[in-house]
């Protein structure tokens, strides 16, 4: 408890130093406005500190539980936006009053006048009019843009890849692959039902659901279980578990209760006609060949928890020509899979959602998520094994997107 209450005093000086600073440029650039709007910027400005010290101390001593996740997530985002916005606007600031103190140091030491110095001395009104307040409005726009549009500006990214080993009946197959619904943070039904349209409309041969169905609760689902069991294919929907599925992240009542959800939140796979691979696998056959799907629990690194049992799973794909695995976060790849199983022949999986913000032009590709994940977003490839990282269907946090739209994988298998 004395660690919860060092964090909230930490976070409530930081908005109480950020505001504060701030609050000096307001009353700079309010100083010749009229007496009524004076008045109103200067209140409304510590409005949003109120709202955010209240939000802050709920947060911090409040039961949680009480609300949906999705309105956690816009408390979060309502925090991070006003005071990452300010932040920037901050910059601008402090630059100004270096540069003044600097020509104050300078003119300490000048016979000249500080008017005479090198440079305009700018007033600080107007460098807040034309830096300040744009420097702060422009990360809240971006990040207000990336809600209203990025959240569900769903693409679709083809993939091809060539195996050696791939049998002539399977040439050619198609695999849709979306990840990452976390349904307890949609707010727009609509928009998420045109995401799973849009991926019926590619007509893959089968699907793959690479784990994270929920934030927490089986329940963030009941709106949208007439949504995603629309996602159909010939060959089947196949599907495994990741991180947030085991509700983990959740204060639940009792260890009973938490257990019960785990097991509602199977159930829906079934409602939906997943087939839910829970380290085992399924055998595709066609003309007396046969393609391996096998399904991992999830098998996190980083601290992550690990009920994956892949020797378990892999059991019984010995005679399949090709082997698919389903494995929520692609870290497993590295630390098992490659060195393990040479023989699985492309890896798919989720989890990272490319941090939800990042920079992709050509072959150029960036985000944070680089920084945690060597393999973050798109397809990898090591000798003859592949690996491929789906940006994920929806968001945790942070309820938008921005320069990382949502993704709908089409991975096309040829032999070669």
């Amino acid at each position: 408890m004395r660690a919860r209450y060092m964090t909230f005093v930490f976070f409530v000086l930081f908005f109480l130093l950020v505001d504060i600073y701030l609050f000096q440029a307001v009353i700079a650039v309010s100083n010749d406005w009229s007496p009524l709007w004076k008045r109103i910027v200067r209140y409304g400005f510590w409005v949003p500190t109120v709202l955010c010290v209240g939000a802050l101390t709920w947060w911090m001593f409040g039961d949680t539980s009480r609300i949906t996740s999705e309105m956690r997530n816009w408390i979060f985002t309502g925090l991070f936006a006003t005071y990452f916005s300010k932040i920037f606007g901050i910059v601008f600031v402090l630059a100004d009053d270096l540069q003044r103190g600097v020509r104050w140091v300078i003119s300490q030491f000048s016979d000249s006048p500080a008017q005479n110095l090198p440079g305009k001395a700018i007033t600080r009104s107007e460098f807040l009019v034309k830096a300040s307040l744009v420097a702060t409005a422009i990360p809240f726009g971006t990040m207000a843009y990336g809600i209203i549009s990025g959240a569900h500006d769903y693409r679709v990214r083809r993939v091809k890849v060539s195996l050696p080993n791939l049998p002539k009946e399977f040439d050619g197959l198609t695999i849709g692959q979306l990840s990452d619904i976390h349904a307890g943070s949609f707010y727009n039904r609509v928009a998420v039902k045109g995401g799973v349209e849009l991926m019926m409309k590619q007509k893959p041969d089968i699907i793959f659901f690479t784990g994270d169905l929920v934030n927490n609760q089986a329940i963030e689902m009941k709106d949208y279980v007439d949504v995603f069991d629309k996602l159909r294919a010939p060959l089947g929907v196949y599907s495994v578990t990741g991180n947030h599925d085991y509700g983990e992240y959740y204060k639940w009542p009792s260890d009973e209760a938490r257990r019960k959800n785990f097991k509602d939140l199977i159930a829906l796979h079934k409602t939906m006609d997943f087939q839910l691979l829970m380290n085992n696998n399924h055998l595709i056959r066609e003309g007396g060949e046969a393609i391996a799907i096998i399904g991992n629990e999830n098998w996190g690194g980083r601290g992550f928890s690990k009920y994956g049992r892949l020797h378990e799973a892999y059991k019984g794909t010995e005679e399949a020509s090709v082997k698919l695995l389903l494995s929520h976060d692609p870290s497993h790849w590295d630390a098992q899979v490659r060195p393990e199983f040479p023989d699985i022949d492309i890896m798919f999986s989720g989890h990272t959602h490319g941090f939800q913000f990042g920079v992709e032009l050509g072959d150029f590709k960036w985000s944070p998520s680089q920084y945690a994940y060597k393999q973050w977003a798109g397809l990898y490839r090591e000798g003859n094994q592949y690996l491929y990282v789906n940006r994920g269907f929806g968001y945790l946090g942070y309820p938008g997107r921005i320069g990382m739209p949502p993704e709908l994988t089409i991975l096309e298998l040829h032999r070669g």
